[in-house]
């Protein structure tokens, strides 16, 4: 179980250091929802399940729902696409 905890918190380490070094921001948002489902995880683990849930619903949920939202409205998805596929 110590095993399980420690890859966990390796891939927790991994995530916050993607998301800082990442420059699309839609990988940004989907890295940052495998982060709270992580630590969603690790709460359960330490056996609170009532954080684990907070943590899943408004964590990888609600804050990604927005974050999709507001990348919608500012267009910064369309515009990432149509870079890429001017690139190539």
């Amino acid at each position: 179980m110590d095993y399980f905890m420690y890859i966990l918190l390796f891939f927790l380490v991994v995530c916050a250091v993607a998301v800082s070094f990442t420059k699309n921001l839609l990988n940004a948002v989907l890295v940052f929802m495998s982060y709270s489902l992580i630590m969603s995880i690790v709460w359960i683990l330490l056996e609170s399940p009532d954080l684990a849930i907070t943590e899943a619903a408004v964590g990888a949920g609600v804050t990604s729902i927005l974050f999709f939202v507001t990348l919608k409205k500012i267009e910064a998805i369309r515009k990432e696409t149509k870079d890429e596929q001017t690139e190539k």
